[in-house]
């Protein structure tokens, strides 16, 4: 049995066209068809923060539900970090983790059962600033390492690092291993492994990959990242 995850900075909807447009998103959503999604950018940046994928939309287009971590009523995530996971599945936890930053930054978390298994997923958009960066990737390290209870965790989301061997990827590499999926970013032309994957000794993947669609390459300018996940 394996779990499919997904990773995707959506960018409130807003294409490389220039046009702001959910359901383009939810077709993209539905040609990876994962089973737990890690979303970025899935509010408004001002206002009321609202979601770009409202609830009308999912429960009409999609086959997940989102994990409740909005702080506002009308919003999806936290600083727009938002997770979906499939109708199916139950969520056990959930919370938003507070990071330190110059500008508003933060990270999601959810405990689910999905397909028997239990898992600990993290979503997290970090800092432009590489110094703000690894600050952030300690304190979601030092928030999972004094956890009650150790849970098979998987960490995706837009990092903004270019570099592997050094920043906070060096740091998160010191007790996760990366799925090589590949550059993800610019979406029309990518050259950069902006989004990552991060997973626990206790997962394996079974594969990965970036996905392309003629959809895919307009609805954001990220590309999804993906994984299979066996326990």
């Amino acid at each position: 049995m394996t779990i499919k995850v997904a990773s995707y900075n959506m960018r409130k909807a807003l294409g490389t066209d220039r046009r702001r447009n959910p359901e383009r998103v939810l077709q993209v959503l539905r040609e990876v068809d994962a089973d737990v999604i890690a979303l970025q950018e899935a509010d408004r940046r001002f206002g009321q923060r609202t979601a770009v994928l409202t609830p009308h939309l999912l429960e009409e287009h999609g086959d997940w539900q989102s994990v409740g971590l909005g702080m506002r009523a009308s919003s999806m995530g936290w600083h727009g970090n938002a997770i979906l996971v499939r109708k199916s599945a139950r969520i056990l936890d959930c919370e938003q983790l507070h990071l330190p930053s110059l500008e508003p930054r933060g990270a999601v978390m959810a405990d689910v059962a999905i397909a028997g298994i239990t898992l600990r997923v993290v979503g997290m958009h970090l800092d432009l600033s590489g110094l703000w960066r690894r600050r952030q990737a300690a304190a979601i390290l030092s928030h999972l390492a004094a956890s009650s209870h150790a849970v098979p965790t998987v960490m995706m989301g837009d990092l903004n690092e270019w570099t592997r061997a050094a920043g906070c990827l060096r740091d998160f590499g010191t007790a996760f291993r990366f799925a090589e999926t590949g550059p993800s970013f610019h979406a029309r032309r990518p050259i950069a492994r902006l989004d990552r994957i991060m997973v626990s000794p206790e997962l394996s993947i079974v594969a990965c990959g970036v996905h392309h669609s003629p959809a895919s390459r307009v609805a954001s300018d990220h590309l999804p990242i993906w994984a299979e996940l066996a326990p």
